[in-house]
């Protein structure tokens, strides 16, 4: 069987029914610290109208 990861709040070990968390408390910080913005997922800068890169590139084939 594989070892369960610990919890990335607490570092406690997880448990199935919160997992990757090991408590609804953990699940809930992790949450928290999402529409807080702490965590941010990095993209590219849209530009001044709004507006995102139109080179033939970024195009579908």
């Amino acid at each position: 069987m594989a070892e369960s990861r610990p919890c990335p709040i607490c570092k406690k070990p997880s448990t199935p029914e919160f997992r990757p968390f090991c408590s609804r408390r953990c699940a809930d910080i992790d949450l928290g610290r999402w529409f807080s913005e702490d965590y941010r997922v990095p993209a590219e800068p849209v530009s001044e109208d709004g507006k995102i890169s139109d080179t033939e590139d970024d195009l579908p084939a």
